[in-house]
């Protein structure tokens, strides 16, 4: 199975990069992982819900240009189904099973994702009704799609 995760922005943070790093090394044992960075748009203080839209409809057009039209997209949308470790690991285990090769899974910027971007999402998944930081986002997600693998493999893991 191919899984990429398209992100808005750079991770900044060294120790945000060290926690990718790790899961993208764990994640190597079972699946081929990439990340695809996006450039983010700066967001002026005090945004007019105009500015705020434009902003994410840029960002959107970028992420579709790495959309790939046969992968499974997953986008994270606070307003997404909320599932448990478990419950994913068994959605990642059922698409192998209907055949999916490619998962793609979409974390947007700071002001969320385009519209255009959530109508292609085969999946809405959220992981909380509270807003992460985008850039954490991306080691929760990898932590999560770690653990999922370990679920399915039937491997112990830490709780």
């Amino acid at each position: 199975m191919k899984i990429t995760l398209i992100t808005v922005g750079k991770v900044k943070e060294s120790y945000l990069r060290d926690a990718i790093a790790e899961y993208s090394k764990r994640l190597s044992r079972y699946c081929k992982l990439a990340i695809v960075e996006v450039a983010d748009e700066k967001t002026p203080e005090n945004a007019s819900e105009g500015t705020d839209r434009r902003i994410k409809e840029i960002e959107g057009e970028r992420i579709a240009k790495h959309l790939a039209p046969d992968a499974y997209v997953i986008a994270l949308a606070i307003e997404g189904k909320q599932l448990s470790s478990e419950e994913l690991a068994a959605k990642v285990a059922d698409l192998g099973l209907r055949g999916v090769s490619h998962i793609q899974l979409v974390i947007g910027g700071s002001l969320g994702l385009a519209p255009a971007v959530l109508k292609r999402a085969d999946y809405l998944l959220s992981f909380s009704r509270m807003t992460f930081p985008h850039q954490l986002m991306r080691v929760i997600l990898l932590e999560q799609i770690y653990r999922a693998y370990k679920i399915n493999a039937h491997e112990p893991y830490h709780k």
